[in-house]
């Protein structure tokens, strides 16, 4: 499923509410948030903070989804193509930064 297809699917869903997006603050804010949940487990896989003994171990795929639906859910509150943005950083990559770090 491409990126277009998952801006389509989260504007479907949200197209169903009286006001299908907040405003772009409050989504950022929210996206902060999901990144912040994203770095805590991240954190206690790999770094130094470990989980409370009371504390489940939460999906690490889940939390970047969160992190990709609220992204999708700012970028569709104002018309923006990330299919078109995608492909112009994958362009980038593969220009100017293909030489940029030590290759296997």
């Amino acid at each position: 499923m491409g990126i277009k297809k998952w801006q389509k699917e989260v504007d479907e869903w949200a197209g169903q509410f009286a006001v299908p997006y907040w405003s772009p603050h409050e989504i950022m804010a929210r996206l902060m948030e999901e990144v912040g949940e994203l770095a805590r487990e991240v954190n206690h896989r790999w770094g130094p903070k470990k989980k409370k003994a009371e504390e489940s171990e939460k999906e690490l795929a889940d939390e970047m989804a969160d992190v990709m639906f609220t992204l999708l859910c700012l970028a569709n509150s104002q018309k923006i193509d990330m299919n078109g943005a995608w492909e112009r950083v994958m362009k980038k990559c593969w220009g100017r930064d293909n030489n940029r770090y030590k290759k296997k």
